[in-house]
């Protein structure tokens, strides 16, 4: 089991968040060590999707206001249709995302959420895989998109759906400990 003691890690989320993707992977990293901050929007709560309705609502630990990728290790992105979408057309949302890639840390996005790597323009030449109905966009920003359950290209993981959950944790686990050490705090 790795020891993520002193990573911390940044879930980028809005409402309409797919409730399973967040609190999965959280859990994942949390157990093994991790810090894990839900950074969004706004401060207060976000609210998560699941089975077709709204659900359960989750604390935000930071705006984007108040971080910077230098305060992380790495970074989660869960689906949901309604989040990545809201999210993609924010620019400071898309800055965040894209700063992990200019620093080579690690990035996780499971199912819709690679919409938002394809905004940040950073799948050019990567392979990855997402949701079906998105392969299109992600296609059209330049990855090579396969139909895997968890893929992982230079510290970028990537799986379709909830049913992918377990691998996706395992491998984000991984590269989280196995990512850049040189984080400077703050």
């Amino acid at each position: 089991m790795e020891n993520l003691n002193r990573k911390i890690v940044a879930i980028l989320a809005t409402n309409g968040f797919e409730e399973s993707e967040l609190k999965e992977p959280k859990k994942a990293l949390e157990e093994a060590g991790a810090d894990v901050h839900i950074v969004s929007l706004e401060s207060g709560e976000i609210k998560g999707w699941a089975d077709g309705n709204w659900s359960n609502s989750y604390k935000v630990d930071k705006t984007l206001d108040e971080v910077s990728q230098s305060d992380y290790n790495a970074l989660m992105l869960p689906g949901g249709v309604i989040n990545p979408d809201l999210l993609r057309r924010n620019d400071k949302a898309i800055s965040f995302v894209k700063s992990f890639f200019e620093n080579k840390k690690p990035v996780a996005a499971i199912c819709h959420a690679p919409w938002l790597l394809a905004e940040a323009d950073v799948l050019k030449g990567r392979k990855v895989t997402s949701y079906n109905s998105i392969k299109t966009d992600i296609v059209n920003a330049g990855a090579n998109w396969v139909d895997e359950e968890v893929v992982v290209d230079e510290g970028l993981v990537t799986s379709r759906s909830p049913k992918d959950l377990p691998a996706f944790n395992d491998k984000l686990v991984e590269e989280v400990y196995e990512g850049k050490h040189d984080m400077q705090m703050a």
